[in-house]
């Protein structure tokens, strides 16, 4: 057996179980997803816990298993896990920008306090660059929520990165390919709280028969 059936096997419960629950273990796996998906926020307060490795890691390669147009994969994908680096930005950002900060009256950093961020670029000018970049973000927000996270999608923050003089030495520290910009940032840690679902005008709906 080799390692992707195994993996495959595993995924869904199949090993060391009954034939006749094969089906049913495999159809609660969807439902599963599904739920996942329904019961995702925006998460705007996150505890002062640092995200482990492994599970940014996950969350990543889910990002990149997204679909893109003709699998060009036309993304750069930065895991913050430095703290300096968030740290020196949002001083930065609250030197430039003070009335922002001081909105949220539990302001700790520019990125909806999050303790890891994912930075996303695309190349400028690509058509099809929005796109790709939120199908990859929505796979790790899913990702994200599956393993217990929170995430945030932040326009403003990227922005701001990708336009401040003062944060070129940050946005040198992502390594960007040439000719990309900076799409979002996502934040990204464990949630301290629980938003209501936003209502979804399901009007927006209609099926062609």
């Amino acid at each position: 057996m080799n390692i992707k059936n195994l993996t495959t096997m595993l995924a869904c419960g199949l090993i060391m179980l009954p034939l006749m629950g094969h089906a049913q273990d495999c159809r609660k796996k969807s439902n599963d997803v599904i739920e996942t998906i329904m019961a995702r926020r925006s998460i705007r307060n996150y505890l002062n816990k640092p995200v482990e490795h492994e599970k940014l890691a996950i969350v990543a390669k889910c990002g990149i298993n997204a679909p893109n147009a003709l699998n060009q994969q036309p993304w750069a994908v930065r895991v913050v896990e430095n703290q300096d680096f968030i740290k020196e930005t949002t001083e930065i950002f609250k030197k430039e920008m003070p009335e922002q900060a001081k909105r949220d009256a539990n302001f700790k950093n520019m990125y909806r306090n999050a303790p890891n961020i994912i930075v996303v670029a695309t190349p400028k000018g690509d058509s099809w660059g929005l796109l790709n970049a939120g199908l990859l973000g929505e796979n790790m927000m899913i990702a994200a929520k599956a393993l217990g996270l929170g995430t945030c999608c932040l326009g403003s923050a990227a922005r701001f990165l990708q336009d401040s003089e003062a944060c070129k030495p940050y946005l040198a520290k992502l390594n960007l390919p040439k000719d990309y910009e900076i799409c979002y940032v996502l934040a990204i840690g464990y949630p301290d709280e629980v938003p209501e679902a936003r209502p979804r005008d399901e009007s927006k709906i209609e099926y062609i028969k």
